[in-house]
C-alpha cells in the first residue's frame, strides 16, 4: 500500500462530501441569483502585493498564513487567502469602474497555512459576493439579506445569529485609534509580542488578537462606539432601520471589528453556536478604501464570505445521488445494442449505468451496488421480440416493454 497522503490541512471530497459540497455552494449561488449577483471566477494565485497591499505587512494572514512561492519566471505569487481582493482588483485591471454599480458572487478554494481543526483546513473552500460601487447603507442591508437567504435556503438560519456594529467613517476610525493607543500604551508590559508591534501600526488589529492576556484587556477596552460622529452614528441607524423592516433579527456587538485600514461602517458576523469553537459561518462588512489602496478610484464596496465546509456541518441528511437506469445486456450477442440504447437514453437525459464486463446475476448486483432504479435488460429473445425487459429494483417487479416506446415507459424512473 502507498504511504502517500493527502498533505496536511487538505482534504478529498469525495462523491457523498461532494454533494454535501454542491449542496452549499448551489445554494448560495441560487440565493445571490435572485439579488442580482452575478457569478465570477478570479484566478487562485495573485501577485503577492494584492494581498500584501489589502491585508497589511502586519496581519497574521500576511506574516503567518499565506502561501506565497516564487514562480520560474521569478514572480512573487502567492495562493489566495481571500476573494475579496481578487475581486477588487478584476475591477481596476479589467476597466469595469466605468460599469458600476456590480454584483458579483464567487465560490472557490482558499488557501491558509493554520493549525487544521474541525471547519478550519488549510485549503477550504468559500462562497461570497461583492457589492462594489454603492456607498448608501441599502447596499449593506441587501448584503446582509442576501446572506441570511442563504442560511434560510440551507435551513440553518434559524439556529444562526446575527451580530452587527459599526467601524464608523474614518474621522471616527481616527478619533478611536487615539483613545486606544493611550489605553493600551498603559499595559504594554501585559501585551503579546504581536500586539505590541500592532500597537505601532494598527492597534485596532489588538482587538482581534487571540491572545489570553490580550483578550482580558481587550475586555476593558474603551468601546468604538462611543466615539462614532453624527454621521457614523446615522449611517448605522438606517442599516439597523432597514434590517428591522425585512425582519431580520440581530444582536449590537461593540466588540466586533475589523482591523485593516480599508474597512469602514458595517461590519458583522453570523455564528451558529451549534458549531463549537469555530462558530463563524458568514462575516463581511463595507469597504470603502479597498480599491483606492490598491490603486484604482476610490470605489465604495460591501460583502461577505462563508465556508462551505463549516455550512457543510450545518446541513442535515443530504439528498442522497440520483439513482440511475442499469441497461443489463444478456450475452455477447447483446452488447452492442445494449452500448446502443445506454446512449440513446443518455442523449435523453436520463443516468444510464452499463457494467462493462460479467453475466446477468453479476451486473445485476452491481445495479444494486450504484443504487439504479430499475434494469434494462436486453438478451437475444428480447432482441428478436423488439422488447426489453424491465425489472423494478425496489419491487422486483418486471415486464416487457417495446423498443420503440422504452422511453416514454422509463420516463417514471427519470
Amino acid at each position: 500500500m502507498s504511504d502517500l497522503q493527502p498533505v496536511r490541512g487538505t482534504h478529498d471530497l469525495l462523491p457523498d462530501d461532494m454533494r454535501r459540497f454542491r449542496q452549499v455552494s448551489e445554494t448560495a449561488r441560487l440565493a445571490a441569483e435572485c439579488y442580482g449577483f452575478l457569478e465570477v471566477a478570479t484566478p487562485i494565485f495573485e501577485f503577492s502585493d494584492v494581498f500584501k497591499r489589502t491585508l497589511g505587512d502586519t496581519s497574521d494572514i500576511v506574516t503567518k498564513e499565506m502561501y506565497t512561492f516564487t514562480d520560474r519566471g521569478g514572480e512573487m505569487l502567492t495562493l489566495r487567502p481571500e476573494g475579496t481582493a481578487g475581486a477588487a482588483r478584476a475591477l481596476i485591471s479589467g476597466g469595469l469602474t466605468q460599469n458600476l454599480p456590480l454584483k458579483f458572487f464567487y465560490a472557490g478554494p482558499m488557501f491558509r497555512y493554520e493549525r487544521p481543526q474541525k471547519g478550519r483546513m488549510r485549503q477550504f473552500h468559500q462562497t461570497g459576493i461583492e457589492l462594489l460601487g454603492v456607498k448608501e447603507p441599502l447596499g449593506d442591508i441587501e448584503v446582509i439579506a442576501t446572506g441570511v437567504e442563504f442560511l434560510r435556503r440551507l435551513g440553518a438560519w434559524d439556529r444562526c445569529v446575527l451580530e452587527l456594529n459599526t467601524l464608523g467613517d474614518t474621522e471616527s476610525r481616527q478619533n478611536y485609534r487615539k483613545v486606544l493607543v493611550d489605553y493600551f500604551a498603559g499595559y504594554r508590559d501585559q501585551l503579546s509580542k504581536d500586539s505590541l508591534e500592532r500597537l505601532e501600526r494598527n492597534p485596532l488589529r489588538i482587538l482581534d488578537s487571540k491572545d489570553e492576556g490580550d483578550q482580558r484587556l481587550v475586555a476593558q477596552a474603551p468601546i468604538y462606539s462611543d466615539y462614532l460622529n453624527a454621521a457614523s452614528q446615522d449611517f448605522f441607524a438606517a442599516v439597523r432601520e432597514g434590517l428591522t423592516a425585512l425582519g431580520i433579527a440581530f444582536t449590537h456587538n461593540p466588540r466586533l471589528v475589523r482591523g485593516l485600514d480599508y474597512y469602514c461602517h458595517t461590519c458583522f458576523e453570523i455564528t451558529c453556536a451549534d458549531l463549537g469553537a469555530q462558530k463563524t459561518v458568514l462575516a463581511g462588512g463595507r469597504y470603502d478604501g479597498l480599491v483606492g489602496m490598491m490603486g484604482g478610484p476610490e470605489t465604495p464596496g460591501v460583502g461577505w464570505a462563508s465556508g462551505i465546509e463549516r455550512c457543510g456541518l450545518l446541513l442535515g441528511e443530504v439528498p442522497p445521488a440520483r439513482r440511475p437506469i442499469a441497461i443489463v445486456p444478456a450475452g455477447e450477442v447483446a452488447q452492442l445494442p445494449a452500448l446502443q440504447l445506454a446512449e440513446q437514453l443518455r442523449r435523453l437525459g436520463f443516468a444510464v449505468d452499463l457494467g462493462y464486463s460479467g453475466n446477468v446475476g453479476k451486473r445485476l448486483k452491481r445495479a444494486n451496488k450504484v443504487a439504479a432504479r430499475i434494469a434494462v435488460i436486453l438478451g437475444e429473445d428480447e432482441l428478436a421480440k423488439r422488447v426489453a425487459t424491465l425489472r423494478d429494483l425496489d419491487s422486483g417487479e418486471q415486464r416487457e416493454v417495446g423498443l420503440d416506446i422504452l422511453p416514454s415507459a422509463l420516463e417514471t424512473y427519470r
